[in-house]
């Protein structure tokens, strides 16, 4: 018999080495990190195995729209897997979504959940992505609180398989994605309810209970956009006035059901204030953008184990792949983005804890509306350039479908698009840096950190760089179209400003040689920001896009 290759292994993600337990002990309180540690040792293993399992089965049979009966009855039925009902009840007994809203360990139950989320979502089949929406429903079910919805809050938080709800999040139409503004789907105010009717062009997680949705309300003869709960069926299972007009052919993100819908007069419950419907979606935007910059990172850090171990095993030119030099350089180099990635949603999981639970100031709230859309830009752009570089160190296994490397590359592309685009989060980043203190109390928060980490030349580069980012924010104050130029660099720029803090303070705290590498490998490969400036630009526009 001829060569026969020894096939990559999926490790424990929290027992292949000390380094999300060491990551855990840096972020929590001393007396939560046991709790938190067992439980995710124990859903790592889980994770490798029956609920991979789940996956590959979820992967292998998408979901299929069956409109019509065998009588030509309109059903609009979204045949799914039993795999996919298996990851929900997986989803619900592990308390995903639960965790941040049992709140038993305090302030650290964001980061309990955000961990655990990362070692589920590679192994989810994008079962995440509903459990998103799910979460952000939840937080604004818990700040908007009445009687009645108290019933709704209970099923999407529930740990009983059975009682558990999901929920969808409904904005993108036709006429505009991020530009929820130019959303033509109206609530009709009749007999003391809201019916809503529209087209909803891109809808994920079909097969949940409820979803937030948006819709033009009368306000002081005014069309303004308000917030709507919508029970998706009705007791019998069937769908509540709304019509599957199709299920998205997408490039990834294959097990999960995207559809287009019609509503057609569906009854919808007001949140909040009429006409606050974008501040009030917010909530969940920040959520499930906070979810996107945690699965993100759970790909890169499950691709970097995979390649890891199969590099360990595959010869070539007469030795291990490992062997090789510039195969080592190009592992450390991802290493060190992947481990980055870790840190920066560590810390908005623990700034996120302090923040619900109102044990944050007004500089920690600061840095967390700031860099929640740069979490979110940064980390899927890592994630799309990170699982290109590693699907190639696969050669041409990781082009072959058996063994299901490609689907990583597919699926992050979803990363930078799902939650906005990487230009949105920049703008959202001026944005919330133009509003109220929020530039110079998330500057003091950050100052907070690098007071805690002794001078040195690594600290010095990102001081340097979050100097400059705040002083060419300031420069052009009054200049927004050389913001808005600039956004993208500026959102990058404190980025890396932040994750090699991040890695930086806790290489000190472990004190280990390889967390030190880490802080070296980062900083000497952060790129320094090229400040556009609008004459620039006009120059450049006519003379190549417009030429």
């Amino acid at each position: 018999m001829g060569f026969q290759q020894e096939d990559f292994e999926y490790k424990d993600l929290y027992k292949e080495d000390t380094y999300l337990s060491d990551v855990l002990g840096f972020y929590c309180e001393k007396e939560n990190e046991s709790n938190i540690g067992s439980d995710l040792s124990r859903f790592s293993a889980k994770a490798k195995e029956s609920i991979l399992h789940l996956m590959w089965e979820a992967e292998a049979n998408p979901p299929v729209h069956r409109a019509f009966d065998h009588w030509g009855k309109r059903v609009d039925e979204i045949v799914m897997h039993p795999s996919w009902d298996k990851l929900h009840r997986v989803s619900a007994e592990e308390g995903i979504v639960a965790i941040g809203y049992e709140r038993a360990t305090g302030i650290d139950s964001r980061l309990h959940q955000f961990l655990k989320l990362m070692i589920f979502h590679p192994s989810s089949a994008f079962y995440t992505c509903p459990l998103a929406m799910t979460d952000g429903a939840a937080r604004v079910l818990e700040i908007h609180s009445t009687e009645e919805r108290k019933q709704y809050f209970s099923h999407i938080v529930s740990r009983d398989p059975d009682q558990f709800w999901t929920a969808g999040q409904w904005m993108t139409e036709k006429a505009g994605g991020s530009d929820v503004s130019l959303s033509e789907t109206t609530a009709e105010f009749r007999e003391g309810k809201y019916y809503l009717t529209g087209v909803k062009w891109f809808t994920s997680a079909i097969t949940a209970q409820v979803a937030m949705t948006l819709a033009q309300t009368e306000v002081e003869g005014k069309l303004r956009l308000s917030l709507f709960l919508v029970k998706i069926r009705n007791e019998k299972g069937t769908l509540n006035n709304i019509e599957v007009l199709r299920l998205k052919d997408k490039l990834g993100t294959k097990a999960m059901p995207t559809a287009e819908l019609k509503l057609n007069g569906v009854e919808g419950e007001l949140i909040g204030e009429l006409g606050a419907g974008v501040k009030n979606i917010t909530t969940v935007l920040n959520i499930s953008r906070l979810y996107n910059s945690v699965c993100a990172t759970g790909t890169i850090y499950r691709l970097h184990s995979l390649i890891r171990d199969y590099s360990l095993k595959r010869k070539a030119f007469g030795k291990k792949l490992i062997d090789h030099p510039l195969h080592q350089e190009t592992l450390l180099k991802t290493q060190a983005d992947a481990k980055a990635c870790v840190h920066f949603i560590s810390q908005l999981a623990k700034s996120l804890g302090r923040v619900e639970l109102g044990q944050a100031d007004s500089e920690e709230e600061a840095f967390l509306r700031v860099f929640t859309p740069v979490a979110k830009l940064w980390t899927a752009k890592k994630s799309v350039s990170i699982t290109s570089e590693l699907v190639e160190a696969f050669g041409g296994a990781g082009y072959i479908e058996d063994t299901h490397i490609p689907r990583f590359l597919r699926d992050a592309q979803v990363f930078s698009i799902w939650e906005g685009t990487t230009n949105i989060m920049s703008l959202d980043t001026l944005r919330a840096l133009s509003k109220d203190q929020n530039l110079l109390e998330m500057m003091n928060f950050l100052e907070r950190m690098i007071k805690k980490i002794p001078h040195d030349k690594n600290l010095k580069k990102i001081q340097d760089l979050l100097t400059e980012a705040k002083e060419w924010v300031g420069k052009n104050a009054s200049h927004n179209e050389n913001l808005q130029r600039g956004a993208r660099v500026l959102a990058f720029a404190l980025a890396d400003g932040l994750a090699g803090l991040l890695l930086l303070e806790f290489a000190l705290h472990t004190g280990k040689e390889r967390d030190k590498y880490m802080v070296e490998l980062f900083i000497e490969n952060i790129s320094w920001p090229r400040w556009n400036t609008t004459e620039d630009s006009k120059q450049r526009v006519e003379e190549t896009l417009l030429s």
